[in-house]
C-alpha cells in the first residue's frame, strides 16, 4: 500500500512538473490585486500580484527572496496559497503553486480583479 501511495505522489509531482512548464507558454493574465505575501520564519509583506496563471504568480518584492523558499500568498477574501520562490529579480518574485489553482478558482480571481488594471495578454 505504502509503494502504491509512493508512485501515486510521484505519478502526481510528475504531473505538476510537466503542467508548470507546459504554463511557460500558456495564459498568463497580467493584472493588479493587493495582496500579503509571507515567505517560510518571516513576516508578511504588503505586495502587489502582477501576473497570475494556473501554476504560479509574480509579485513585488522589495527585499530578496532566496530561491526554494516556502511562501504563503493571501489574496484579499481568500485562503493563503502555498507556492515555492522560484525567481527574485530587480524587485520582483516569481513563484509556483505547491498545487496547481483550480480552474474555477482561477476565473474567479479574474472577474473579481478585471478593470482598467486587468487585461489579459
Amino acid at each position: 500500500m505504502a509503494e502504491r501511495t509512493a508512485m501515486m505522489n510521484s505519478t502526481q509531482t510528475d504531473k505538476y512538473a510537466y503542467a508548470a512548464q507546459e504554463d511557460r507558454s500558456a495564459h498568463r493574465t497580467r493584472l493588479s490585486i493587493p495582496a500579503t505575501l509571507r515567505p517560510a520564519g518571516g513576516k508578511k509583506i504588503q505586495t502587489v500580484v502582477r501576473n497570475l496563471s494556473l501554476s504560479g504568480f509574480s509579485a513585488t518584492a522589495i527585499s530578496r527572496i532566496p530561491g526554494s523558499t516556502m511562501c504563503w500568498l493571501t489574496l484579499p477574501d481568500q485562503d493563503a496559497l502555498q507556492a515555492r520562490v522560484i525567481w527574485w529579480e530587480q524587485g520582483l518574485v516569481g513563484c509556483a503553486f505547491e498545487d496547481l489553482l483550480g480552474p474555477m478558482l482561477y476565473e474567479s480571481i479574474l472577474l473579481r480583479w478585471q478593470g482598467e488594471s486587468v487585461y489579459r495578454g
